[in-house]
C-alpha cells in the first residue's frame, strides 16, 4: 500500500478500491466545520461573562466565521476544481486548524472574531472540496448512498459540538472549545494523503475570477446585511450592504449570462430539479439553525441545563438523522425525489409546529419528539436534494457544485439564526414588559433584562444577591429597628428576585412558542414551493437529454 496516493482518480481504470475509506476523511472534515458553530453555542456564556462582551460583540464571534464562509465558497471551489481538489481540502484544513489554535490563545472580542474569521475562510476551501472529491472518486451508482453518510455525519455534528465542548467546560475554560477542531483536523489531513486520491477537472479553463469577484460582493454582503439587519437595526451600514448585495446579484447574473465559460452558469436555476433542491436546502436549514439557536438557549438557561446536560440531550436529533437518512436510501429509488424530499420537509414543519405548545410548565419531555421529528425531516431531504445539485455539474465543475450546495445552505442558516433570532428577542422583550408591568424594576434593569434570556436572568440573580446582603446586614443591625426595616428589605427583594425569574422564564417560553409558529409557517409554504419545483420523475428522455448537457458542457 502506498504511503501517499498519487494516482489521479481521473485516470484509474476501475471505482478506487479504498473510496470508502476516503469518505471517512471527507466526514471527518465536515465535522469539524459543523461543530465549530455548534460547540460555540455552549461556550457562549462562559465567553461572554469572561471577556466581557456585548450583544454585538457576541454575534459577531458567531458570525465572524460566516461572512467568509459563505462568500468565498464559490470562487474556491471553481480553484480547487482547476488545480486540485485534494489540495484545496488539505489548505483548507492547515488554515482552519491554525484559526482554531488562534481562538485558543485569544483574549479578546477582537481576536476572537479575527479567529472565527480565519476558521471561516479554512471551512470556504474545505466544504466543497468535501463533496466535489466525494463526487468524483464514487461511480454514479453509488454516489447517492456516500451523500448520505456525508449528510447524516452533519446531523452527528450538531449534537456532537454541545455534548464534546460541554464535557471540556466543566474543567477547562471557553478557549478549549477551539481545540476540539485541532485534532481532528490534524488526522484528516494526514489521511487525506494516504487515502484520499489527487483530482482535478480534467479540462479548465482560464477560471472566471470577475464572476468570482462578483460573487463574493454579493453574497459576502447579504450576508453581512442578514446579520447586520435584524440584529443592530436597519442603519446606514445595513442599507449599504443591502444596496451593495442587490447591485453585485445583477452584475453578477448579467456577467455569467455574457461570459463563455461563467464560474456558474445561472441558467441552471431555470431547471426545476436544480432550483427546488437548492430552495429546499435554504429552507430547511433556516428552520435548522433557527431552531437549534432557541432551543439550546431554552435549554441552558429556562430549564437549567449545564453545557454538557444540554448537548447530550439534543443527541435525539442526530440519530434521528441516521434513521432518516437510512430511509432515504430506501425510499428516493422507489417514489422519487419529490416524494421524499416533500415529506422530509412536511415532518420539519410538523416538528416546528410542535414547538409551539412549548410555555412555562415545559420540560425537556416535551421537547424529545420535536427533536427526533426534525432529524427524520434532515435525513429524509436533505441527501437527496444535495446528489441532485451536484448532478446538474460536469466532472470539470464539481467544487462549483459543491459550493452552490453549501451556500444555500450557509444562506438559510444565515437566514434562519437573523431573522429567527431577531423575531425570538423582539417577542421576549416584548413579553417581559407585559410581564414585568406594576413592578418596581428600574427601567434600566428592564432594559438590561430585554437584551437576552441570559441577561434577564442575571438581573433576577443581582437582585437575589441584593437580597442577601439585605439579610446580612439585618444579622448585625445596631437596633430591633433597623433589622426589622432590614429583613422586611429581603423579604421583598427576594419576592421580587423570584416574580423576574418566573417573568423572564415565561416570557422566553412564550417567544420559542411563538418564533416557532413563524418558523413553521415559513417552512409549510416553502414545502409548497418545492413540492411544486420539484419534477415528479426524471423520465428516460430527460436523463438522456441532462446526460447529453452535461457532455456538451464538458467538451464545449
Amino acid at each position: 500500500m502506498r504511503l501517499v496516493m498519487t494516482e489521479p482518480v481521473e485516470k484509474m481504470e476501475r471505482p478506487y478500491a479504498r473510496r470508502w475509506w476516503a469518505l471517512l476523511v471527507l466526514c471527518l472534515s465536515l465535522l469539524i466545520i459543523v461543530m465549530a458553530n455548534t460547540a460555540l453555542t455552549v461556550a457562549a456564556p462562559d465567553m461572554t461573562k469572561d471577556l466581557g462582551l456585548s450583544s454585538a460583540d457576541l454575534q459577531w464571534v458567531i458570525d465572524g466565521y460566516t461572512v467568509p464562509y459563505a462568500a468565498l465558497m464559490l470562487l474556491l471551489g471553481a480553484i480547487g476544481d482547476k488545480y486540485s481538489r485534494r489540495g484545496a481540502l488539505v489548505l483548507g484544513l492547515l488554515v482552519f486548524g491554525g484559526g482554531a489554535v488562534f481562538g485558543y490563545l485569544a483574549d479578546s472580542a477582537a481576536t476572537v472574531i479575527a479567529a472565527r474569521a480565519v476558521m471561516g475562510v479554512g471551512a470556504a476551501l474545505i466544504m466543497p472540496a468535501t463533496l466535489s472529491l466525494l463526487a468524483a472518486t464514487f461511480p454514479r451508482a453509488e454516489r447517492a448512498k456516500a451523500i448520505v453518510l456525508w449528510t447524516a455525519t452533519a446531523g452527528l455534528a450538531i449534537a456532537a459540538g454541545p455534548v464534546v465542548a460541554g464535557a471540556l467546560l466543566r474543567d477547562h475554560g471557553w478557549s478549549s472549545t477551539f481545540l476540539i477542531n485541532v485534532p481532528i483536523a490534524l488526522v484528516a489531513l494526514v489521511a487525506a494523503f494516504v487515502l484520499v486520491p489527487p483530482s482535478k477537472a480534467g479540462h479548465h479553463d482560464r477560471i472566471d475570477y470577475v464572476g468570482g469577484l462578483l460573487s463574493v460582493i454579493w453574497t459576502g454582503s447579504l450576508v453581512y446585511m442578514i446579520i447586520q439587519g435584524p440584529h443592530f437595526g436597519w442603519s446606514g451600514k445595513a442599507i449599504a450592504a443591502a444596496v451593495i448585495a442587490g447591485v453585485g446579484l445583477i452584475a453578477f447574473v448579467l456577467w455569467e449570462l455574457r461570459h463563455p465559460r461563467p464560474i456558474l452558469d445561472v441558467r441552471r436555476f431555470a431547471h426545476r430539479r436544480f432550483a427546488g433542491s437548492n430552495l429546499a436546502v435554504a429552507l430547511f436549514f433556516l428552520a435548522v439553525f433557527g431552531a437549534f439557536y432557541f432551543l439550546t438557549q431554552h435549554l441552558q438557561f429556562v430549564l437549567g441545563y449545564d453545557a454538557l446536560q444540554t448537548g447530550v440531550r439534543m443527541l435525539p436529533l442526530a440519530g434521528a438523522v441516521f434513521v432518516g437518512s437510512g430511509l432515504t436510501g430506501w425510499l428516493t429509488p422507489r417514489v422519487g425525489m419529490k416524494w421524499t424530499v416533500s415529506a422530509g420537509m412536511v415532518l420539519g414543519t410538523v416538528a416546528l409546529a410542535l414547538l409551539t405548545q412549548v410555555d412555562t410548565g415545559s420540560t425537556y419531555g416535551d421537547f424529545v419528539a420535536p427533536l427526533i421529528i426534525l432529524g427524520l425531516a434532515i435525513g429524509l431531504a436533505l441527501s437527496p436534494c444535495t446528489d441532485a445539485i451536484m448532478g446538474a455539474f460536469p466532472e470539470s465543475e464539481l467544487g462549483v457544485g459543491g459550493a452552490v450546495n453549501d451556500t444555500s445552505l450557509e444562506l438559510g442558516g444565515s437566514l434562519g439564526i437573523a431573522i429567527l433570532g431577531s423575531l425570538l428577542a423582539t417577542s421576549y422583550g416584548n413579553h417581559l414588559t407585559d410581564a414585568t408591568a406594576g413592578s418596581k424594576l428600574p427601567p434600566s434593569a428592564l432594559e438590561t433584562a430585554q437584551d437576552s434570556v441570559g441577561a434577564g436572568y442575571a438581573v433576577a440573580q443581582g437582585i437575589a444577591d441584593k437580597a442577601h446582603q439585605a439579610a446580612a446586614q439585618a444579622a448585625h443591625a445596631s437596633s430591633p429597628q433597623q433589622a426589622a426595616a432590614l429583613k422586611q428589605q429581603a423579604t421583598e427583594l427576594a419576592a421580587g428576585a423570584r416574580q423576574m425569574a418566573d417573568a423572564v422564564g415565561s416570557s422566553f417560553s412564550s417567544a420559542v412558542a411563538h418564533t416557532s409558529l413563524v418558523g413553521a409557517v415559513v417552512l409549510g409554504v416553502g414545502t409548497v414551493l418545492v413540492a411544486f419545483l420539484l419534477p415528479r420523475r426524471a423520465t428516460t428522455e430527460e436523463v438522456k437529454e441532462a446526460e447529453k448537457e452535461l457532455a456538451e458542457t464538458t467538451t464545449g
